[in-house]
């Protein structure tokens, strides 16, 4: 019996997480903790702006609650909504992070959580917070426990699942989508936080408050306590102080990192400057290294603009030494004038294509070989013909093994329309 009781006082708590693990609220709890954590929702009528995920998972209501991944941006309600659904199930939630735990944590939490279940007939739930940073031997250590069923594994992530979660642990859940809050969410998360607060607030402070937390709700609440506490008439102006410029989502590493960087180089090889300059300062204002987006617009000078503007390459190793040399803040400023320039000249990817094309020829083949006359050291060399010999610095001679197709492909479009009426002119046989 004393081991009951003992099992009993250490379950509901939260394990390496950020919030209690008991979803009910007590009346003495009020006041307690930060607002975000005050007003918590414990039911799916306090769950504001999900509403889609309900109609699309009709078994979150159901009977029986599997196991899940719940993915969304941060501040969307994923902690919350493992939370409602352990109550509404009546289930026992223990949290875990992932970032202050390692697996041998993760196993002392499951070993408590099949006591419970094994003295009390009542359903476990581990959520582990961040899954995604866990590497791949440490979501396999999940693995034999969410096969068999032992507890209801509950993962949250803010990246992309079939990228960061093992494929194995995968296919085992149920992959849920939560989406970033929407403006009109995030007012009424706010407007339900002063009511159980006993606050008022002008509803166009609470307006410009919802906007710049750009959906994330527990940015949104941490900033309404801030200028709670504040205290006196609250102004729109406070909340700009309160909440800077915002609480704009940026990563260097992870999803949002590759999303900007891919729609930025999309935007400069589809010649729009001004979208081009708009991803730019999304990364330059997100703490983006200068000198990775030199190095990219060195790459695309040549992959996506090549010998219609050869200029386009020059500038862009000079834009990318320069700011190897004066960087931030100055740096944004050699970044503009390359990409600007890069998104308004022409284009052919030719060389690119190119290059590729060559190299798969090679590689379905044996090793070409070089025509004698051209070699090193061969006694045919003497049959090799100088083009500065000629008159116009051209001779009719063969320079690679017979049959060899066309690889390059000059475009019609700056400099490379006038390679390509010079090599059709040396080779009358070219496209």
């Amino acid at each position: 019996m004393a081991r009951k009781d003992e099992i009993m006082k250490e379950s509901n708590h939260d394990l390496f997480g950020d919030s209690s693990g008991d979803s009910q609220k007590s009346p003495s709890a009020k006041g307690r903790g930060p607002l975000a954590h005050r007003v918590r929702p414990h039911d799916f009528e306090g769950f504001y702006g999900q509403e889609e995920i309900f109609k699309k998972n009709p078994f979150l209501k159901g009977d029986e609650l599997p196991s899940l991944i719940l993915w969304g941006p941060p501040g969307s309600g994923k902690t919350t909504l493992a939370q409602i659904l352990c109550h509404y199930h009546g289930h026992e939630l223990y949290l875990f992070n992932a970032v202050l735990g390692g697996v041998a944590d993760l196993k002392k939490v499951i070993a408590r959580a099949k006591e419970v279940q094994q003295f009390y007939n009542k359903r476990a739930v581990i959520f582990v917070d961040e899954i995604h940073r866990f590497n791949k031997a440490q979501q396999d250590a999940l693995l034999p426990y969410v096969e068999q069923g032992e507890f209801i594994f509950i993962g949250a992530t803010t990246e992309y699942p079939k990228t960061s979660v093992n494929r194995a642990l995968l296919s085992r859940v149920h992959l849920v989508t939560l989406n970033k809050l929407s403006e009109a969410a995030l007012t009424g998360i706010l407007e339900n936080a002063l009511s159980q607060e006993e606050k008022e607030m002008d509803q166009e402070v609470i307006g410009t408050l919802a906007r710049l937390a750009d959906g994330d709700a527990r940015q949104a609440l941490n900033a309404l306590e801030a200028l709670l506490l504040k205290g006196g008439q609250i102004t729109i102006e406070d909340v700009k102080e309160v909440i800077g410029g915002g609480v704009r989502h940026y990563d260097k590493n992870q999803d949002r990192h590759y999303d900007v960087i891919s729609a930025f180089i999309k935007s400069i090889r589809g010649s729009d400057p001004d979208a081009a300059l708009l991803y730019l300062a999304i990364m330059l204002d997100g703490g983006e290294d200068p000198k990775f987006i030199a190095r990219r617009l060195v790459i695309l000078a040549s992959e996506d603009i090549g010998n219609a503007d050869p200029q386009a390459l020059t500038l862009a190793v000079s834009g990318l030494q320069t700011v190897q040399h004066i960087g931030m803040p100055e740096a944004r400023i050699t970044l503009a004038q390359v990409t600007t320039y890069l998104a308004s000249t022409v284009k052919s990817n030719a060389a690119y294509l190119g290059i590729n094309e060559a190299l798969s020829y090679i590689q379905e083949r044996p090793t070409v070989e070089v025509p004698t006359h051209l070699r090193n050291h061969h006694p045919d060399k003497k049959n090799y013909q100088y083009p500065h010999n000629s008159p116009d610095g051209f001779v009719h001679q063969s320079y690679s093994p017979l049959n060899t197709p066309q690889f390059y492909r000059p475009k019609p479009l700056g400099t490379e329309a006038k390679i390509s009426e010079r090599l059709k002119k040396l080779s009358p046989k070219r496209d």
